[in-house]
């Protein structure tokens, strides 16, 4: 495999990859299409077992209906991971298509009862089954949770069928994208080079010229038919999302994403609406700052995300990188270093920037049949001083999975996305404030600043910026005035 670079130098990424044999040798190994037919026929018998039954057998049918998630988990995450790896492998995607189809047919024949029968289950009942039965005592939030969306539900042969057709819908062109994205190259200062390297030249370089060149570039690349095919994508996703939230009659387009992230909508219009008269007015004022810093009078979009001059941009080998993160989490907590170690062990780490990979970087919790826990981390890294904080941020879910998931089971294992990303942002934090710590100590103010900078463009990043996205869909769906009737001009 051609080493990962940055200019020239090779930064050790090459050699993190994970083993995936914990699941299967490959994908013509038998077990994945023994397993694939087990999970068929114990679908089946789940719902002979317990179809108009969970009154009196929702417990054991949570045990059984958990043992399911883990063998689908397993089939599916192996899939995802080795596509995540190489977008356009011909072989990965076939098998990975088909068993998509075989599974969503399965589920949706014969596990779409459940949801539907356990959240119809009167209060009355289920307050007993919560005082006299242990598993569904246990699970009682991830209960409560299913129910709240009681009212938005469809018919069972409605239900059933969008889950069958779900390996055609919405998910299938994000993938696409996904591996177009994957796909595109950028010829830059005589070379061939993927969008995560070109972002990388756009956030590192400590030159103006260069940086500004590397964002025309970009836009050009962005260009043409890829941006023809990322404008159809946004209006059929966008649309089905449309249609399929207003048969289940969500109040607005943020409805189904705020009850499924637990958060009430009026939290997420606190969080605009600080974000807009608090926090957009500081990002100005940073800006405004880093300017001066850049010797500007108004900072270049392509200086947005600029070290200082006086920043240190060398690159970070991965070994050095991961020694960082580890000590900093040592700091806080031993254990949780400790679960960090055990999944570099075990090689659940895959860094390297490749041709066909996916973009950007995520973790991945699931759970064996063993009852056992892990995560799996899939980065690009190219060394610079944000794959750093990158890595401590993906650590951060992934201690968080393995931790929940031996607590809370399979089917509780997955925080919604408020409480997971205050886990990540807490090992990334974990890390910036060891850093800081250090640099305090050695009394080196210009790379102590340049460090704060660093932050302060990443909290831009992960609020401000992250708002304005949030901003645009509002208007793609006719809500930029606030709530209000879908379609209202």
């Amino acid at each position: 495999m051609e080493e990962t670079k940055v200019n020239d130098k090779a930064i050790g990424a090459e050699n993190i990859r994970w083993d995936l044999s914990v699941f299967y040798s490959g994908l013509s190994d038998p077990q994945l299409e023994s397993d694939l037919a087990d999970y068929a026929e114990r679908a089946k018998k789940f719902q002979a077992d317990y179809k108009g039954q969970l009154s009196e057998k929702l417990g054991q049918a949570i045990g059984d209906y958990a043992n399911l998630t883990v063998l689908a988990s397993k089939i599916q995450i192996y899939l995802y991971l080795r596509q995540s790896t190489d977008t356009g492998d011909a072989e990965v995607k076939a098998k990975t298509a088909e068993v998509e189809r075989k599974m969503s047919a399965s589920s949706g024949e014969y596990l779409t009862f459940f949801n539907l029968e356990m959240v119809a289950i009167p209060d009355d009942i289920l307050e007993k089954l919560y005082t006299n039965d242990e598993a569904v005592k246990k699970h009682r939030p991830w209960i409560e949770h299913a129910r709240v969306f009681r009212p938005h539900l469809l018919s069972e042969p409605v239900e059933s069928a969008l889950a069958k057709r779900a390996p055609f819908a919405d998910g299938a062109w994000s993938d696409f994208f996904d591996e177009l994205e994957a796909d595109l190259r950028f010829s830059f200062k005589g070379k061939d080079m993927t969008l995560t390297e070109m972002v990388n030249v756009l956030t590192n370089s400590q030159d103006p010229a260069e940086r500004a060149e590397a964002l025309r570039v970009i836009n050009s690349g962005l260009g043409g038919l890829f941006a023809k095919y990322s404008a159809q994508t946004l209006y059929i996703v966008a649309g089905l999302g449309a249609v399929e939230d207003k048969e289940r009659v969500f109040k607005n387009p943020m409805d189904s994403r705020n009850k499924s992230n637990r958060v009430p909508d009026e939290v997420v219009e606190a969080l605009h609406s600080a974000v807009t008269k608090t926090a957009a007015p500081l990002a100005q004022r940073w800006y405004r700052l880093k300017a001066a810093h850049l010797g500007q009078k108004t900072l270049k979009w392509s200086d947005r995300n600029a070290p200082l001059p006086f920043s240190d941009t060398s690159t970070v080998p991965f070994e050095e990188a991961m020694a960082t993160v580890l000590s900093a989490y040592e700091s806080f907590s031993p254990t949780l270093a400790e679960i960090i170690r055990k999944m570099i062990a075990e090689k659940r780490l895959d860094a390297p920037v490749t041709k066909g990979r996916r973009g950007g970087a995520y973790n991945y919790s699931t759970m064996f049949a063993d009852g056992t826990s892990t995560a799996f981390t899939f980065l690009n890294y190219l060394g610079s001083s944000r794959d750093v904080m990158t890595l401590a941020h993906e650590l951060g879910h992934g201690v968080h999975g393995a931790l929940a998931g031996e607590a809370q089971g399979p089917l509780m294992q997955h925080a919604p996305i408020a409480y997971a990303e205050t886990a990540s942002v807490f090992g990334e934090m974990t890390t910036y404030n060891f850093l800081r710590e250090r640099l305090l100590k050695a009394g080196e103010k210009k790379a102590l600043l340049a460090l704060v900078a660093g932050k302060l463009d990443d909290i831009m990043n992960t609020m401000v910026r992250q708002i304005s996205f949030s901003n645009f869909e509002r208007r793609l769906h006719g809500m930029d005035a606030g709530f209000r009737e879908w379609g209202e001009p």
